[in-house]
């Protein structure tokens, strides 16, 4: 049972990056699933959250209107589409979800101890 984040790499500012996080072992179907991100020196930060249906999603202001998130059950994977990066956007990446199901992530979805699962993480630079 793992996650499994990849697609990471260097980008030049203004260049975009597609992310996937695919679930191993078992079903992600049933999970809300996040994205994280920290820098060096930094606390981890919640970027992007997407419901179980997909319907709802949330992000960092920071990076609305830049970032998208999805899912595709068929794949049993999430995705994090990352267009217009700046240098502020370098971190390692990982994605999570909560095998606990609490009922109110939503308010909360951007807490690091809301998720219970994480994937290994993938380093994303932008440097020119």
């Amino acid at each position: 049972v793992q996650l499994q984040a990849f697609g990471g790499g260097l980008v030049e500012p203004g260049g975009s990056l597609r992310l996937s996080c695919a679930a191993s072992g078992f079903t992600l179907d049933y999970y809300v699933v996040a994205w994280f991100r920290q820098a060096p020196g930094k606390e981890r930060e919640g970027v992007s959250y997407i419901s179980i249906n997909g319907l709802r999603t949330y992000y960092l202001d920071s990076v609305k209107g830049r970032f998208t998130i999805s899912r595709d059950n068929y794949r049993n994977s999430v995705y994090l589409q990352m267009d217009s990066l700046n240098p502020e956007d370098a971190a390692v990446y990982y994605c999570a979800i909560d095998r606990r199901l609490h009922s109110n992530i939503e308010s909360y979805w951007n807490r690091p101890d809301e998720y219970d699962l994480w994937g290994q993480g993938t380093q994303v630079t932008v440097s020119s």
